[in-house]
């Protein structure tokens, strides 16, 4: 109802009635309109009101032909009412007073004087009537309008109902066509009514001629080949709980061809979500598989080129300095100066190369670590001056590290590498840039979902992310996806190994985390570290400590080391190093030969074993060995490389120190101090 049909209009031309009536109903929040005479009522009438409020005098008075006719034209659901003011009489009404009455239909009479109350609850209801009026001929509308509705839609439903038809049929002929073009078969499953189809193309996978086959659940397990079939029987039994079908296994022919399958489903549910029907597809994946593996192996291919020719590359600079060096101290041996300066350079060289192997064990997941639990703040913070010298002034770098970071494990020294390398970085890329050059490293803990987890290789949960972020170049999009590979760099010739990002990728992977690289040309490069939040509480970070702090020691009397190695020329500078050190030397090539003089009655102080040798026993196999022959044997192993992924995440805990290869006389004396001395290398 508008503003104008909720009004009550006022027709008491004598005295001051009309203004008596307006206050009162206004003080009540009623809005009402007085009309002078009978004409301005029947205008006001025909503009919309609530109720009209009229004298008896006024009805006798006036000229109200035209306000019946305005009755009589109404609308079947409207019956206007009206409210009559009149005065007490001793007799009854005259008949034409009693005909106007009649004439009006909807009347409440109130017989003079009226209280306010009376009058106002009077107007109330006939409002009240009137809003119900309304919403009568709303409901009519709405009913004429669907019964309009109901017709057209009716007309217009055989025609759909044959449209519709027709559509089916030809979607069957045409999925039917598609699938088989596709090299898929179709199936479908009725709970309800106990029966399933399939499409002919279902039997030809499995070797069969036509559809006479009987098909159940064990049938199809039975030709799914054992080593898959625990994936299989794992999908059929998730389908009540996901309502899909998702396997992909193979199965063994009727001819006995082994075949790759798909199968993918989807559940149908009825009345209280039980299931009703089942239907999907299958299709022969043996062609993409075969495809795909070939694609891998091209791409491994690809890959180990590219890394073969970034060593090489790079070895043969550095062994062009060392082999150079050489040649030249061998020709001409009598100038001292001469030969240090070149065995300087070849030493220089050498470590370079150090450097290099262990990018690239860092790469592949093949480094000694030693993780601990710990605060990564408190690293990031200690590390803090070597970032600000590596960002140079020109650079701000800032902080933004949560108070309420979680512990992670890993190994301190291989994290601060990596922040170091990707701090490097984020410098490199905003050189040449105008502006505000600013890199940002911030600490975060952040739950991860299995959608964000679900190409990452690692379980959802709590992590803690590390990002460094630059307001530099940025790395364009087709560039994006290989900045991980080794020896893949955006920068120019001679500026970066390539390596880089490799260690940090090799180092995330190891602490059981990943790293994660977002970039956009001409705003910026983000690079996050993800680790998984430890359980343990951590603990104060352990260092290596200043080197030169602890000071070389030669063997005591007597003192003998049990030697494994097999490498004839490591095994030949091992012996001459701990002979100068004036150590009795043992020497063994692989665990047996150790293990007899381990149980032999000779002395042998400590055990110095490479950790990966041939003959079945590893070094750190030998060593437990030899713990349980000799409890009190000290116990120092070396290697650069380990051939389990795991294992180089433990050797270097407890009671197993190693010291890395390649090692100097000068680092093999002070590990083997510090074992002798109780201490860990």
């Amino acid at each position: 109802m508008s503003s104008t049909e909720e009004r009550v209009l006022i027709l008491t031309p004598r005295g001051r009635d009309a203004a008596v009536i307006e206050g009162v109903l206004d003080r009540s929040g009623i809005h009402a309109t007085v009309c002078a005479n009978v004409a301005a009522w029947l205008t006001g009438l025909r503009e919309g009101a609530g109720t009209a409020l009229v004298t008896e005098e006024a009805l006798a008075d006036g000229d109200t032909a035209d306000v019946f006719a305005w009755l009589d034209a109404q609308q079947p659901w409207s019956d206007f009412p009206f409210i009559v003011l009149a005065t007490r009489q001793a007799g009854r009404r005259t008949q034409s007073a009693a005909e106007l009455l009649r004439r009006l239909g909807n009347v409440v009479l109130l017989e003079r004087p009226i209280n306010a109350e009376t009058l106002t609850s009077a107007v109330v209801s006939s409002l009240r009537a009137r809003r119900r009026q309304y919403q009568a001929r709303q409901h009519l509308l709405e009913r004429e309008r669907a019964q309009e509705q109901l017709r057209l839609a009716n007309e217009d439903l055989e025609r759909r109902v044959a449209e519709r038809t027709r559509e089916v049929e030809t979607a069957h002929e045409t999925l039917a066509f598609a699938l088989d073009a596709a090299g898929m078969s179709s199936w479908d499953i009725d709970y309800v009514a106990g029966t399933h189809r399939r499409s002919p193309r279902f039997d030809a996978v499995f070797g069969y001629a036509g559809t006479g086959q009987s098909w159940d659940r064990e049938t199809f397990l039975a030709h799914v080949v054992d080593e898959d079939r625990e994936t299989a029987e794992d999908a059929f039994a998730n389908v009540p709980k996901t309502g899909r079908l998702d396997l992909e296994c193979r199965i063994r022919r009727a001819d006995g061809a082994v075949r790759w399958i798909a199968m993918r489903g989807r559940v149908k549910s009825g009345e209280a979500d039980r299931p009703e029907r089942i239907a999907g597809i299958l299709m022969d994946r043996t062609d993409q598989h075969v495809t795909e593996e070939a694609l891998r192996q091209a791409q491994k291919m690809e890959a180990i080129g590219q890394l073969t020719g970034g060593v090489a590359h790079d070895f043969n600079n550095l062994l062009t300095v060392i082999v150079g060096g050489l040649d030249m101290m061998l020709r001409r041996p009598d100038q001292p100066d001469r030969v240090k300066r070149l065995a300087e350079a070849a030493m220089g060289a050498a470590r370079r190369g150090e450097q290099l192997t262990q990018q690239l064990l860092a790469f592949s997941r093949r480094q000694m670590l030693r993780p601990q639990t710990l605060n990564p703040n408190r690293l990031l913070l200690d590390f803090r001056p070597l970032a600000e010298r590596a960002a140079t002034g020109a650079v701000e770098l800032a902080f933004d590290l949560d108070p309420a970071l979680d512990p992670i494990r890993i190994d301190p020294a291989q994290f601060e590498s990596a922040v170091l390398n990707l701090i490097v970085n984020a410098r490199d890329a905003l050189e040449g840039r105008g502006g505000h050059a600013r890199i940002a490293v911030t600490s975060r803990n952040v739950r991860l979902g299995t959608a964000a987890v679900a190409d990452r290789g690692v379980p959802p949960g709590p992590y803690v992310v590390i990002s460094v972020t630059d307001t530099g170049s940025g790395i364009p999009p087709d560039k994006l996806q290989r900045v991980f590979e080794p020896f893949f760099t955006t920068k120019e010739v001679g500026k970066g190994t390539g390596l880089g990002l490799s260690q940090v990728y090799g180092f995330t992977r190891s602490a059981k985390g990943f790293a994660q690289i977002e970039s956009e040309v001409g705003k910026g490069t983000t690079v996050s570290l993800y680790f998984p939040r430890s359980t343990d509480p951590a603990g104060e970070e352990v260092g290596p400590g200043p080197v030169g702090a602890i000071p070389l020691r030669r063997a005591g009397e007597g003192e003998t080391v049990l030697l494994v190695e097999d490498d004839e020329q490591v095994l030949g500078m091992a012996v001459e190093s701990l002979e100068e050190l004036r150590y009795r030397v043992i020497v063994t090539r692989n665990a047996a030969e150790a293990l007899e003089h381990l149980h032999g009655v000779e002395r042998i102080d400590i055990l110095f074993s490479d950790v990966v040798m041939p003959g079945g026993m590893n070094g750190s196999q030998l060593a437990v060995e030899a713990r349980r022959v000799r409890p009190d044997i000290k116990i120092l192993l070396t290697s650069g490389y380990v051939a389990n992924l795991d294992e180089g995440q433990v050797i270097g805990q407890g009671e197993l120190p190693v010291l890395n290869k390649p090692y100097r006389r000068d680092e093999l004396a002070r590990s083997l101090r510090l074992v002798l001395g109780g201490e860990r290398a």
